[in-house]
């Protein structure tokens, strides 16, 4: 019996936020190498993988008013997007991991912000034939906005209420969520567990990213979890630190690893 879990590396992992434009390769190659060791290890492991967009999508959102500047930001920030999603595919593939690219602008539609509609035919496909689907952080057409950015959560949401994941990984800079920012308070303390319910006491700790970030920073990627573990009984979400070799690897490997933090149903 297979195990389905979705994993997406943080753009601000993959990339210098604060740099246009600048991928770390060194960084994404080993995130690479340790997603297929842990496929070589359990052959049960079916994954979907995705990444933000970094200083590449985010980036060109801003510099191009992306929401006011009409369709100039949309075809601007979708270009840059896919060009990171280039670069991360191709060290994918050296890696030796089948991944497979799924454009999310291709299909995706949003309503409000909110994305009602995404093809899941071809990725479902794509998994039968043992590939690893890969989607990012994407632009999409909205019907009330014009157009809307669909974050590597939003598709996540979307996805694992049809595709019913075991788990859902999330590979960033700092290990879980924090009391405040652990890069500048040395202070801050891990929170182990959030639940849906507990959620609004710890919302005020939750802050934004480092960087330029258009889709709201760690209070957006928890809230949203928080809400998919709520509406889809058993799943679970994970976020955990890419900066540490080979955690990523023992994550994937073992459905029990408590690293980070946890997010759960009540």
């Amino acid at each position: 019996m297979s195990t389905l879990v979705f994993v997406k590396l943080g753009g601000s992992l993959l990339t210098d936020k604060n740099r246009p434009e600048t991928a770390r390769p060194d960084k994404i190659r080993q995130c690479m190498d340790e997603i297929a060791s842990a496929q070589r290890a359990r052959p049960d492991l079916r994954l979907v993988l995705a990444h933000g967009s970094g200083s590449f999508g985010h980036v060109a959102a801003v510099r191009s008013r992306f929401g006011s500047g009409g369709a100039t930001g949309y075809v601007e920030t979708g270009a840059a997007a896919a060009r990171l999603n280039r670069i991360v595919t191709d060290i994918a593939l050296e890696a030796g991991l089948p991944a497979a690219s799924m454009q999310p602008a291709a299909s995706a539609v949003c309503d409000d912000g909110r994305l009602v509609d995404l093809a899941t035919r071809p990725l479902e496909i794509a998994l039968g034939y043992g590939l690893v689907p890969l989607v990012f952080g994407d632009v999409a057409f909205d019907l009330t906005r014009g157009c809307a950015i669909a974050s590597t959560e939003m598709i996540f949401d979307y996805l694992a209420r049809r595709l019913k994941p075991a788990r859902i990984v999330l590979v960033g800079q700092v290990n879980g969520v924090y009391t405040a920012d652990p890069l500048r308070d040395p202070a801050a303390q891990r929170i182990a567990r959030i639940t849906p319910t507990g959620l609004p006491g710890v919302r005020a700790m939750l802050g934004g990213s480092h960087g330029i970030d258009v889709t709201g920073g760690m209070l957006s990627k928890v809230a949203l979890m928080a809400a998919l573990v709520a509406a889809v009984p058993g799943v679970r979400a994970q976020i955990i630190s890419g900066e540490t070799d080979g955690l990523l690897r023992e994550c994937l490997i073992h459905d029990d690893n408590r690293d980070g933090t946890i997010i759960t149903g009540d």
